[in-house]
């Protein structure tokens, strides 16, 4: 059994996942007084935490055991993560589940500033004043927004400021050009071109790199009139810098969520008529905190069993320092290695990874997750992503990368090929929008499904009836069916994909193999 801690409150519906799962222990400790919480600790594989836990000496001391951190949301300003590495701890955090909120925040931001939205309510509602003349704004269309970083939010608020028909330019070394093209957005190397916009919104990471990113020095190249947005994070704007600007009319408009202080309540910001401001709201939808939570206790129980560790921040392919859609292919490169091992558990003798596509530029990083996958049900907390192709090599295990920049089927595809001395199996994988994760193929069956939790692969003689009896068996055990792919091939061989929401027994599986069409069955957990 796996235990799982949940130091801080989070949705029902995570602690629901948690409580659901057969082979883990949910301890929920958030109402406890952190120095009682710190004592039932010593046991727990993954802790699962939000700001009101600090991650620093004082946890780590109590946590001999622990595997990984979740960290419930995107910030992890709580965590100290050279600590954590130092004593072979996983960070993760959850930096989609609450992209919409912070999009729509800052359309929200952006069009009260242009339409000065907040002080005409003011007057209406607190003075009684009707004063039409005063709240002359401006329109949206036709505008020129420069987007700074283009990730999850930033491209997501690029995509609906062009379907105001505003032009949109955006500066993100750290993308490929494509991604900007492809959503019709400018993508521009020079950073003054930013600086020449309208509106000017910033979706950036808080790091040396980005602190203070925007000063007086940039301000002052920007056009008279300019309205700044910022719903990332405290400390991207020089706020002093900011204020001067705001109070000579240099910068017309700001909309500020985030401070570099928080609480911000006594920052200077707040005196200007000129800002909207927002108490670090990004996050706070009802959707939302569902979503953090439900992402966070998938991630924990990803971590807990060993089958990855999504967006983790102190791996050797650090997520900062490559771009967000590599992230959810490492994911899934680990994820394929693993499904290998699983379907056939004989000795590995190579292992070849190839992939098609803009992924390719990245398939060293993806070479490594492939191998912990593929290694960890036989090696398990022996292996890390350090020290993976050292253990791979000491076996005698062949790693072979292939990369075609070229794709035929999907825009990026990675396919893992296992070798052993049973002959070879290859499983495929794609995502899609970024972060969908899928399943795409079974050596020569197509079958697109997500690869996550329980699923029965059950091949079979391509007859009638088979399907018939596979679910009449699975319903009679009272085993709920998640999702069901089928796929053929050329032999008159068909290949079932079932995901299941409850744990399927040796005696069920047996009973499954008796069906008279049925070739083989493999049950695997993701």
């Amino acid at each position: 059994m796996y235990k799982i801690a949940v130091c801080d409150h989070i949705h029902q519906k995570g602690l629901d996942m948690l409580a659901s799962q057969s082979d883990i222990t949910l301890l929920n400790l958030a109402s406890l007084p952190k120095d009682e919480l710190l004592q039932s600790l010593q046991e727990v594989d993954v802790a699962i935490t939000r700001s009101s836990t600090a991650i620093g000496d004082k946890f780590l001391a109590n946590v001999p055991a622990l595997k990984a951190i979740v960290r419930a949301g995107v910030g992890v300003d709580n965590v100290d993560i050279d600590a954590c590495s130092k004593q072979g701890i996983v960070v993760m955090n959850v930096p989609t589940a609450n992209t919409i909120a912070a999009v729509e925040l800052t359309m929200t931001h952006i069009l009260s500033a242009i339409r000065n939205f907040p002080g005409a309510n003011a007057q209406l509602k607190d003075e009684r004043k009707w004063k039409r003349e005063d709240w002359y704004g401006t329109e949206l269309k036709g505008k020129r927004v420069g987007v700074i970083g283009f990730g999850n939010i930033g491209s997501r608020v690029g995509i609906r400021c062009k379907a105001f028909e505003a032009e949109v330019l955006t500066y993100d070394p750290y993308i490929l050009p494509s991604k900007a093209i492809n959503a019709g957005v400018s993508y521009v190397k020079d950073f003054d071109e930013i600086l020449s916009c309208d509106i000017i919104t910033i979706h950036t990471p808080k790091n040396t790199e980005t602190k203070n990113m925007i000063t007086a020095k940039e301000i002052a190249k920007m056009k008279d009139g300019v309205i700044l947005i910022n719903c990332a994070r405290g400390g991207l704007y020089n706020e002093e810098d900011l204020y001067q600007s705001l109070q000579s009319g240099k910068v017309r408009w700001a909309g500020i969520d985030v401070f570099d202080k928080e609480p911000g309540t006594s920052c200077k910001l707040l005196d200007l008529p000129n800002v909207y401001v927002t108490p670090h709201i990004g996050a706070n939808t009802l959707e939302s905190q569902e979503e953090i939570a439900k992402q966070a206790a998938q991630a924990a129980m990803e971590a807990a069993r060993g089958i990855a560790y999504p967006n983790a921040l102190n791996l050797p392919s650090n997520a900062t320092q490559l771009p967000d859609f590599v992230g959810h292919y490492t994911e899934l490169a680990q994820k394929l290695g693993f499904l290998c091992s699983q379907l056939d558990k004989s000795v590995l003798t190579s292992l070849e990874i190839a992939t098609q596509g803009e992924i390719s530029q990245y398939i060293d990083s993806l070479e490594i997750y492939a191998i912990v996958g593929a290694l960890k049900p036989s090696l398990g907390d022996k292996i890390n992503y350090v020290n993976a192709p050292f253990l791979a090599k000491e076996r005698g295990i062949e790693i072979k990368k292939k990369a075609s920049e070229s794709s035929t089927s999907y825009k990026n595809l990675i396919t893992l090929t296992a070798y052993t001395n049973n002959g070879s199996l290859s499983v495929s994988g794609t995502v899609f929008d970024d972060n969908i994760i899928r399943l795409s193929a079974i050596n020569e069956f197509e079958a697109l499904i997500e690869p996550k939790g329980r699923m029965i692969l059950f091949k079979n003689t391509d007859v009638p009836g088979v399907i018939g009896s596979v679910g009449q068996i699975l319903g009679k055990h009272q085993i709920n069916i998640a999702d069901f792919r089928l796929a053929r091939n050329a032999k008159n061989e068909a290949l079932a994909v079932i995901l299941v929401d409850n744990a399927v027994s040796n005696a069920v599986l047996q009973e499954l193999s008796q069906i008279d069409a049925c070739i083989s069955l493999h049950m695997v957990v993701i």
